[in-house]
């Protein structure tokens, strides 16, 4: 990677407001968006068979859990001002860039965070709410500071991100089951390649950002490929793991296995060259993985 640039001019927002491309960033919709998705995808799967579907149940979950997502992404930002103001890639968020004062942001994360709570508790149940809460402070409390002392920061995140599946999980009524721990367990281990190879490309700008990371001193790639591989095997026993469990139905094994395999032969190409080309395709191999894997375990639904 060539040297850090400076940002270029900064866009200011008009008088009258924050714009809405501002909020969006504020709020990492996008991402906010993978989030739901996972919660969704779990509540159609944990959905009791033989039971009439409850369109406003799903609903309210998506809603709660989009707004829990989008106060914990707020806070997120307003700890990591400083750090983004040094990375290329974040320096224009609006915080850094100084287009939405601190104190509205705190106003903003908190509102949404408290809503998203108190409509999860409202409107679904309270273990979805608890987890939401949950989901909330161990991403916030202890992933964001952790981030700037221990490159274990990824596998807390990871807990974090693997959470909102199960809240879609207990939300259609289910138990903390087997079912509940497959998708924590399909989130858990998705998460680490995924990010591992995101964290391998953008070292340079982690380093500068004060950021402990796992490749931050592994120019190589060496460590940081063989941790990808590590926790991309599990994806493969989940595909088996979904049929015994009585999750899905024997031939998501098909579809499971084939997903599963591609993101590790994808880690196995990073492990034998290193280079940011094929740590570039592992990520977005990942980015097909889930929902392939989220789509054929509701479609092998018993």
């Amino acid at each position: 990677m060539g040297p850090m640039k400076a940002p270029g001019p900064v866009e200011r927002a008009p008088a009258g407001g924050v714009s809405w491309s501002d909020l969006v960033t504020l709020t990492k919709a996008k991402l906010s968006a993978l989030v739901v998705a996972t919660t969704g995808a779990a509540f159609l799967s944990g959905w009791p068979p033989g039971v009439g579907f409850d369109f406003w149940r799903f609903l309210h979950t998506v809603a709660g859990t989009t707004l829990a997502a989008f106060g914990a992404a707020v806070f997120n930002q307003l700890f990591e001002i400083d750090a983004d103001r040094r990375m290329r890639r974040t320096a224009d968020r609006p915080l850094p860039a100084g287009r939405i004062p601190v104190p509205g942001a705190f106003g903003i994360g908190w509102m949404l965070s408290a809503l998203g709570i108190v409509h999860l508790g409202n409107t679904v149940n309270t273990p979805a709410a608890l987890l939401a809460g949950l989901t909330i402070a161990v991403y916030i409390f202890v992933y964001t500071p952790m981030k700037r002392r221990s490159a274990w920061n990824t596998i807390v995140g990871a807990v974090a991100g693997a959470l909102p599946p199960v809240i879609g999980w207990v939300a259609a009524g289910r138990a903390f089951d087997a079912g509940a721990a497959w998708w924590f367990a399909l989130l858990f281990f998705w998460q680490l390649p995924h990010f591992y190879a995101i964290n391998w490309i953008h070292r340079e700008e982690y380093r500068q950002a004060g950021f402990v990371m796992l490749a931050n001193e592994d120019e190589s790639g060496r460590r940081t490929a063989f941790w990808s591989l590590v926790c991309a095997i599990p994806l493969l026993l989940l595909a088996i793991w979904a049929p015994l469990i009585s999750l899905a139905r024997w031939w998501f094994a098909v579809p499971g296995i084939a997903a599963a395999g591609f993101v590790i032969y994808l880690a196995i190409q990073f492990q034998q060259d290193r280079r940011a080309g094929s740590a570039r395709s592992l990520f977005f191999g990942t980015l097909l993985y889930l929902p392939i894997a989220m789509l054929a375990v509701n479609l092998a639904k018993p």
